[in-house]
């Protein structure tokens, strides 16, 4: 099954269960590592996701890309930063005034039309960017396969337990997209995730502490946003950065799916609906959305292009949000369980910006093309930081601003292929 028009039907809950399980991890990540509210993220993503879908229906003549929007690791920084300086509601207002920059930008599109996308981000440019996604999460997806913390500084599982955990995860997940067949074939990831964790089970590594204490119902601690005007100049600049990513998850997952979204329903579509289910998620206290690499990657491994599974798992989501007890169930799923998934997802992806390359025939032979992919991959996976009005650009976004500069301004021979 490999739909790609939206059919709402009831046995893709599982699937949709399945996406949720692949976002989980970092979708909780960021509240967690900020200070906001886990289960407001929950509530965010996926009214946000339902908001970008209800978008794209409406303005993108019924085209729905199969995109999952969740919290964005880019402002987890800048919202510490602010939280620390202004607290939570002030905070939240400049990642509002995020929101509405992905809006603006998605007008500016809409006025100048495609060519003035594909001048600004040529394959030669998205290519590499979509690429670097993947290695920058890659370091975060090892340290969990080997029992840490998605940024390495805490062993959280033994490593030689950790690794038996993630490889026989990873090795289900490999397995059965090889040879299952049916239903079985289209939640590989689930059943990937149900072999690691029974493992953990028999190692008895999982902890029910939190399941215990948790309540069955609960009501999200909201918090509104209340306008600082520090805080919004202090955040606006990092805005840039998760537009970019929006543009490269777009490419990819037209990539994987065959179909051009950013012709139909439009780039100024999707990215207006992710600046939507930004502005409306952050004025509650929810992180800004951005879509999930993680689950196109999930998308790319099922072939399930079906967008109404995301519609399944955004309503898992918010369900989530209010189930205590399910959530706390949720958040005892291992780290090697999840980093041995992360393997190979967020390796898809890379592979993914390798193909948006070779489909464009771009030729690296050129010296002009092979250094402007050069630059973006070492600047945005080599750690390479600018400041800027006091404000860090660095990783996936200083990658793309740089190959955006470079292309704009490098000289073009007659015999380039950009």
């Amino acid at each position: 099954m490999n739909e790609t028009s939206y059919q709402f039907r009831f046995r893709d809950w599982l699937i949709g269960l399945q996406f949720l399980f692949v976002a989980f991890g970092s979708l909780v990540l960021v509240p967690i590592l900020t200070g906001l509210d886990s289960s407001v993220a929950l509530f965010g993503a996926g009214v946000g996701t339902l908001l970008f879908q209800l978008t794209n229906k409406v303005l993108g003549k019924g085209e729905i890309p199969p995109i999952f929007l969740a919290s964005s690791f880019a402002f987890i920084a800048p919202i510490t930063v602010g939280v620390q300086k202004w607290g939570i509601p002030a905070t939240l207002s400049g990642l509002v005034a995020a929101g509405f920059f992905y809006i603006a930008f998605s007008f500016l599109i809409r006025f100048f039309g495609k060519n003035f996308l594909n001048r600004l981000l040529p394959p030669t440019v998205i290519g590499p960017v979509i690429m670097s996604i993947g290695l920058i999460l890659s370091p975060a997806a090892v340290n969990m396969a080997m029992g840490k913390s998605g940024d390495g500084t805490t062993v959280l599982v033994e490593q030689s337990q950790a690794l038996w955990i993630s490889f026989t995860t990873l090795g289900a997940v490999l397995v059965l997209s090889i040879l299952g067949k049916g239903l079985l074939k289209l939640v590989v990831i689930l059943v990937g995730i149900i072999v690691g964790y029974g493992l953990s089970l028999l190692l008895g590594i999982v902890d029910f502490s939190t399941v215990q204490h948790a309540s069955w119902f609960q009501i999200p601690h909201f918090t509104l946003a209340k306008l600082n005007w520090e805080a919004v100049f202090f955040i606006l600049p990092i805005a840039l950065a998760p537009t970019v990513e929006h543009i490269g998850d777009m490419l990819a997952i037209s990539n994987v799916t065959g179909k051009n979204y950013l012709e139909k329903p439009g780039l100024h579509n999707t990215l207006l609906g992710d600046g939507i289910a930004t502005v409306i998620g952050t004025a509650i206290g929810s992180p800004p959305c951005t879509t999930y690499s993680e689950v196109t990657g999930a998308v790319t491994v099922t072939k399930a292009f079906n967008p109404a599974i995301m519609t399944w798992a955004a309503i898992f989501s918010i369900l989530l949000a209010f189930i205590g007890k399910i959530g706390a169930l949720l958040s005892t799923m291992p780290v090697p369980v999840m980093g041995g998934i992360m393997l190979l997802l967020f390796g898809i992806i890379t592979a993914v910006g390798i193909q948006t390359i070779a489909n464009a025939k771009i030729d690296l032979n050129c010296p002009r093309n092979l250094g402007i992919v050069a630059i973006i991959l070492v600047f945005a996976v080599g750690g390479m930081s600018f400041e800027f009005g006091g404000v860090s650009f660095s990783g996936i976004g200083l990658g793309a601003i740089i190959g955006i500069i470079l292309n704009l301004i490098l000289p073009k021979s007659s015999s380039d292929k950009i």
